[in-house]
């Protein structure tokens, strides 16, 4: 469970807009946050909130946005629509985080999106790009010259958005993060989803890559193992996941990981043996082992769990 919002996004504090707020006749950089209370409110209501901001905010100060409880999140799709709209005012926008919702508000297996390929149709300069939860989230395959952090936070992530993910031309995208997640909430996420990414040559200037939360963390190990991006990259994210010694000794066995600064393995099912012999075989990279779980027995069942599901 994600327990608490940003405080600060693309580098600047997150500010909550309210209708009739005194603002300053210079306006410092702020990420805008865009929230209402009642999350069981019409779908009009955070249509009206982002109306009353296109009005009273300069549209040239709106570089970065944070969309936080829009209505009835687990049901409603809402915000995408309303940011395709004001795309052709909002050309400064930079940096985007679509669903900035906690647990109390919504679990993130619950928050439900749309295609949000027509946000990064309609924002070429778009930057940033944060999305939290996988429920009926939709995405094509698209060449966008501007995108340099893309981040998919889920607990379960669906295949065919990997692989459009993974199709994709992003020439100058530095980071990406995708949350696999549990099958039991839609995170069917294979390693053939992700041939394309871990070839490497549609993210030429990718250097940090999380492939994390996932159920399926051995399989995913073996395939980051060998794959060709692995060499481009200064950190590697595994973390939140189920790996066990499988996954370990494939990274062990796979290409050289030395050149890497970081290696985060975190919330892993790696025996003590193994973690050790990681973090030895690469005595120059930060290695990071630390919580370490325990499998959960019921009768005559083991089951382990990613970090975030529901």
């Amino acid at each position: 469970m994600i327990s608490s919002h940003l405080t600060s996004f693309a580098g600047a504090p997150v500010v909550p807009f309210d209708p009739g707020m005194a603002l300053p006749e210079e306006l410092p950089p702020v990420a805008w946050r865009l929230e209402i209370e009642d999350f069981d409110a019409e779908p009009e209501v955070f249509a009206d909130l982002v109306a009353a901001f296109r009005h009273e905010v300069p549209a040239e100060s709106v570089r970065a946005l944070v969309i936080g409880e829009w209505g009835a999140a687990y049901e409603s799709a809402l915000p995408v629509g309303l940011l395709v709209e004001a795309a052709t005012e909002w050309t400064d926008l930079r940096h985007l985080f679509l669903a900035d919702l906690i647990g109390e508000q919504c679990e993130i297996s619950w928050i439900t999106h749309d295609d949000i390929t027509g946000i990064l149709r309609a924002y070429p300069q778009l930057e940033t790009l944060w999305v939290r939860g996988g429920n009926e989230l939709r995405m094509e395959p698209v060449r966008h010259e501007g995108l340099r952090e893309l981040v998919i936070q889920t607990g379960g992530l669906p295949g065919h958005v990997s692989r459009a993910v993974a199709a994709s031309d992003l020439p100058h995208l530095h980071r990406l993060d995708l949350w696999l997640g549990q099958s039991d909430y839609g995170g069917d996420t294979t390693p053939a989803d992700l041939a394309d990414l871990l070839a490497g040559d549609r993210v030429p200037a990718l250097r940090h890559l999380a492939i994390c939360n996932a159920e399926n963390a051995d399989d995913i190990a073996r395939v980051v193992a060998d794959a060709p991006v692995v060499a481009q990259l200064e950190t590697l994210d595994l973390s939140k996941g189920v790996l066990t010694d499988t996954g370990g000794e494939a990274l062990l066995a796979g290409r050289p990981l030395t050149h890497l600064s970081r290696l985060d393995l975190s919330h892993h099912f790696l025996s003590e043996e193994c973690a050790a012999r990681v973090v030895a075989a690469l005595p120059t990279v930060e290695v990071d082992v630390t919580d370490p779980q325990e499998v959960h027995v019921y009768g005559d069942r083991q089951y382990r769990f990613t970090a975030v599901g529901e």
